[in-house]
């Protein structure tokens, strides 16, 4: 699903453009009759000159024939019946829905919310609250009683009674109980919008009003207020936890941490004890260095404080514990937030995700609504009203017996969209059951569901006509279409086959044993330190037999740590390693590699050699689908009939080598 993802992102990319250049349109080439165009051959080859690597694909007669591959894919596909399947069919409805949201935007309302977001992104605020819970399609009296609840609460806040035993007594949050409504620091777009903007608009020590969200409502005490904590870079070291609960393997964790935190604080170098130590895989080879991030970005708090309180770069941490295991960590950098036009682009992403699109969605449907002909039939709509009744308020209300005689057009957009009497009171129907109806009388509650059933019809009218009212959009379309068709095959012919082919499979993985080699190996014990004697005394224990324990416990004393060690089976060239002249069974002699000293206990040298099917399998699988790709393109371009207009071919080369 990742390449899926990658494929289709590429087919976009290739397809969200505007023409630099006017290309006159004619076929290029034709596949079993069917034309290829100059312009759309053109189109995908300007984007990719800014993707490719290879310089042989800038080629023009190189590009031109792996266009002509792509296109030979996409024809198989559809001649295997390939566009038929249900689940292409779902997944391309799902992406065009996807694509066509960035249409469904109104660039001063996103503005003005992407400024607000920002002003509010540069404080962090300490909050607790009560939650007073109603369904937001609760009736008005369920809705009046929790208000005038959440206003009684309030009323005793502002009276100045304890917020926090406030909160025991009337939230109806799970939590409450245990933390009072506490809710910690929280920033820009980590809570609901309403109830973002009541904390935002409160100030220090201060009450919120009211405010209505999804959950109900809420009563707010802003406990702090404090400048946003920008964005920190951190290295840490390691110790995971037991994946049991194991009380003598946590002790070793904790035993463990605490000593890598003697060697820093006796001055050795963080870097290196990650490389060596540390147990996070993912960043012990780069020296423990993490990726940046603010607050609230991590599933951990504590991580997070103890990230942020460090002062300046090179400063590191006692040792903490998270839910993952035992860390120290080292300070690299502080950053700041980012100006606003740094910060626009990823403010818009998440304003489209938040509860602020709703503000969006409703001023797009406004201005659809001024840009269409959108007409109602008065007779049409009172016909249509006086079949709903108050059955509708208890979701037990039924079509007429004679719906199918409601033909009349109610309503038109652009005259040539009509939607029927039928089509409204279906959606009145429709809307009983999907949620609780309570405006009364009924005429009014038929006139908000008018209001609403307009606006999705318009909405789906602009939806249906983006290719229309877009070019670009319906090219990237098209390009989606081909791209899922071109993955499903790929799948079928090539990706799946290569891993059932088993037989296959082994005859290549036996043609090309020397690609899957393992290097020279060792299963050893390594014991450091920053001093010669130290490392020498661990080597004479090595000798008379002494174990990792015995050894650093004679030489760990007086709450210093002089000596680390670590097992296991190691690449001789691993930096976890040191640099021996010769790899052999026994104990190395002293040997000093950077700023350590290294004795190796050599329990068994692995030789070179290739690796077994098993171990090796997911890349010989990855070299096959290779090489029957290939394959198999060459016998595509004799199954079809490919034919290239030589002269239009020559005059677009001519045109883009201008």
């Amino acid at each position: 699903m990742k390449f899926k993802k990658v494929l289709l992102g590429l087919c976009l990319c290739i397809s969200a453009l505007t023409f630099a250049q006017e290309v006159k349109k004619e076929v290029l080439f034709t596949i079993d009759g069917n034309p290829y165009y100059t312009d759309e051959f053109v189109r995908v080859y300007k984007k990719n000159l800014d993707l490719v690597k290879d310089d042989s694909q800038k080629d023009l007669d190189n590009y031109l024939k792996l266009y002509i591959g792509y296109k030979l894919k996409v024809n198989k596909a559809n001649k295997l019946g390939l566009q038929n399947n249900k689940k292409y069919q779902g997944e391309l409805k799902s992406y065009r829905t996807q694509l066509s949201k960035n249409y469904f935007t109104d660039t001063k309302v996103t503005d003005e919310l992407v400024d607000e977001a920002y002003a509010r992104a540069k404080k962090e605020i300490k909050a607790a609250h009560i939650l007073i819970k109603v369904d937001e399609n609760a009736v008005p009296a369920d809705t009046l009683k929790a208000y005038n609840k959440a206003l009684e609460a309030r009323k005793r806040a502002l009276a100045g009674e304890d917020f926090g035993k406030l909160a025991k007594e009337y939230s109806q949050d799970p939590s409450a109980k245990e933390n009072n409504g506490d809710l910690g620091y929280f920033t820009v777009f980590r809570m609901v919008y309403p109830f973002e903007t009541a904390a935002y608009n409160t100030p220090k020590g201060g009450i919120s009003k009211i405010a209505r969200t999804r959950f109900g409502y809420h009563v707010i005490k802003v406990n702090d207020i404090r400048d946003n904590r920008g964005t920190v870079i951190v290295s840490h070291i390691m110790i995971m936890k037991p994946k049991n609960d194991n009380a003598e393997e946590a002790a070793k964790a904790k035993s463990t941490i605490q000593d890598i935190y003697t060697k820093l604080q006796q001055g050795e170098d963080f870097a290196e004890l990650a490389k060596q130590f540390s147990q996070d895989k993912a960043t012990a080879a780069i020296g423990g260095k993490l990726n940046g991030f603010s607050s609230g970005e991590l599933s951990s708090t504590e991580f997070e404080d103890n990230a942020f309180s460090l002062k300046k770069p090179g400063d590191f941490s006692q040792p903490f514990e998270t839910q993952f295991g035992w860390h120290i960590v080292k300070l690299t950098e502080k950053i700041e937030l980012k100006p606003l036009d740094e910060a626009k682009t990823e403010l818009e992403t998440r304003i489209k995700k938040d509860e602020r699109s709703k503000l969006i969605a409703s001023t797009v449907t406004e201005n659809l609504k001024k840009k269409y002909t959108v007409s109602k039939d008065a007779k049409a709509y009172a016909k249509a009203v006086k079949a709903i009744n108050d059955n509708i308020y208890t979701r037990v209300w039924e079509l007429p017996a004679n719906i199918d005689t409601y033909t009349e057009t109610v309503l038109t957009i652009n005259k040539d969209k009509k939607y029927t009497a039928k089509d409204f009171l279906t959606y009145v129907n429709a809307q009983q059951r999907a949620e609780k109806l309570y405006v009364k009388p009924v005429s009014q509650q038929a006139s908000l569901l008018f209001e609403k059933f307009t606006d999705e019809k318009v909405n789906a009218y602009y939806d249906d006509n983006l290719e229309k009212e877009f070019p670009e959009f319906g090219m990237t379309m098209n390009e989606y279409r081909d791209g899922l068709l071109l993955f499903d095959l790929m799948e079928k012919e090539i990706w799946e086959k290569a891993k059932k082919d088993t037989l296959g499979l082994e005859t290549y993985y036996k043609a090309n044993i020397n690609k899957y080699q393992w290097k020279q190996r060792v299963d050893a014990e390594v014991y450091s330190s920053t001093k010669e004697d130290i490392t020498a005394k661990a080597r004479k224990f090595l000798k008379k037999g002494k174990d990792a324990n015995y050894i650093k416990a004679e030489l760990n004393k007086d709450g210093k740590v002089e000596v680390l060690e670590k097992v296991g089976v190691f690449e001789q060239e691993s930096d976890a390693l040191p640099k021996l002249p010769e790899w052999k069974v026994g104990i190395s002699d002293v040997v000093k590699d950077g700023k350590y000293f290294y004795v190796v206990k050599t329990n068994k040298v692995l030789p070179a050699g290739p690796k077994t099917l098993d171990e090796c399998k997911g890349r010989v699988i990855n070299d096959y689908q290779v090489q029957l790709e290939s394959t198999w393109t060459n016998d595509l371009e004799k199954e079809f009939k490919v034919q290239v207009n030589q002269d239009v071919f020559a005059g677009i080369k001519k045109q883009l080598n201008q």
